[in-house]
């Protein structure tokens, strides 16, 4: 979230920006901020002069005692009694303060980046490069789904039976091709620098709050109301709030950590042929990459990370494009965010399987993950970026639409040695 020292020093141009993301709130919910902070500030400043008068009037209790001023010193512990009540009453206004404060500011989005384009939607989005082959099919070509029913890979009507659609269940070379591709991009990540963590795929709500799917995702994520938990809906949420609460040597950064969890998204109101087969699922296997850095060098690791996503789908020989969302297709957290997507030759047409972005400080704000230079005693709020590397549904249904062949499904190259196959 961001911070109101920032929004007070930069008032106009926090409106500006937000602009850009279509908030459509962004002067009034500024001016309320501002005016709550307002408000705070004097009960702070009553509380101080309150507790100050009380200390006074506390020290002078027992100088009248001792020159025998009974009476005044009776009168002086009544004015403390009454002061005491007093600053009760401001400390529990001030905690209603600040509590509302903090609310209002989880309801603004973070600031895009002054790179991120203007523009509503998807269509509105910048292409920034594009690689690959897309492969000419046969005339006689299958989409996935019915690739999938052909070779027996994929079950969607078994996964209906058991919880319902949107979640399919993955057979024999469909299974194995899934944990293929978990184990190459781990592999990848690792050799790329990331360390390997297997999170809880449950957070509480505090971290929800932390990587801000609370309270703007709240409808899109599925709960357990009896224990107070949330499936998660990607491993960013556990993985960063490992850091939750955290104060880090500044020697330490960067941190970056990877991690393979299943994801659970209700995707309420998600209808049409878009979403057929393994376009748009209720559960499925994604795994993540999380980088903690230091703010000064939070956008090359941005760039780091897109060169590191697009040279697995260079290495899966799937042809792709990278883009830069503009403001109205953003997230409600990031700053900035390129999309990644692989172009489905059987579906003419784009799929995104990844997202890598960078929420400066505005998790960490919410977490309160912190950093020190050796020797300053002042902390400072790190940055944190995050991207998919990569998530599975739609890479599947690419490599089994693109490499189909009248002899069967050609396996690329580089996963032939994690499956132990190279045709289905």
């Amino acid at each position: 979230m961001l911070t109101i020292k920032y929004i007070r020093e930069h008032r106009d141009e926090v409106v500006q920006r937000l602009a850009v993301k279509h908030f459509a709130e962004a002067e009034n919910a500024i001016a309320q901020l501002i005016d709550l902070d307002d408000r705070r500030r004097a009960a702070q400043q009553q509380l101080d002069a309150c507790l100050a008068e009380q200390n006074a009037t506390a020290k002078a209790i027992g100088q009248l005692m001792a020159s025998g001023r009974t009476e005044e010193a009776n009168a002086a512990k009544q004015q403390t009694a009454d002061l005491k009540e007093r600053s009760k009453r401001l400390a529990a206004e001030l905690d209603e303060l600040e509590q509302v404060q903090k609310q209002h500011l989880m309801q603004v989005p973070n600031l895009p980046h002054a790179s991120v384009p203007l523009g509503r939607t998807a269509a509105d989005n910048v292409v920034v490069r594009q690689g690959g082959t897309v492969p000419a099919l046969r005339p006689d070509a299958l989409p996935h789904w019915e690739l999938a029913k052909r070779h027996d890979i994929i079950d969607f009507e078994l996964g209906v039976k058991l919880t319902g659609a949107g979640f399919p269940v993955y057979k024999g070379k469909g299974a194995k091709l899934q944990r293929a591709l978990i184990n190459f991009f781990l592999d990848e990540n690792v050799a790329a620098g990331y360390r390997e963590v297997m999170p809880p795929h449950m957070v509480n709500q505090d971290s929800a709050y932390g990587t801000g799917q609370l309270p703007d995702k709240e409808g899109q994520m599925y709960h357990v109301p009896l224990d107070g938990f949330y499936l998660i809906p990607t491993a960013e949420v556990p993985v960063t709030n490992i850091f939750r609460d955290v104060v880090l040597p500044a020697a330490q950064l960067p941190v970056r950590l990877t991690a393979y969890t299943p994801c659970f998204r209700r995707e309420a109101g998600s209808y049409g042929k878009d979403v057929r087969g393994l376009n748009r699922l209720h559960q499925f296997d994604k795994v993540e990459i999380v980088q903690v850095q230091h703010p000064d060098r939070s956008y090359a690791a941005l760039d780091e990370m897109v060169d590191h996503v697009e040279s697995i789908l260079q290495k899966l020989e799937l042809p792709y494009r990278i883009v830069r969302l503009c403001g109205g297709d953003m997230s409600f957290t990031s700053a900035l965010t390129y999309d990644f997507e692989v172009y489905s030759a059987a579906q003419e047409r784009w799929l995104e399987v990844s997202s890598v972005s960078n929420f400066e400080s505005y998790q960490a704000n919410r977490m309160m993950l912190r950093f020190k230079e050796d020797g300053d005693k002042r902390t400072q709020l790190a940055h944190t970026l995050n991207g998919s590397s990569l998530a599975l549904p739609r890479v599947l249904a690419a490599l089994l639409e693109n490499n189909q062949t009248p002899e069967g499904i050609r396996i690329p190259e580089v996963l032939r040695p994690f499956c132990g196959f190279d045709t289905i």
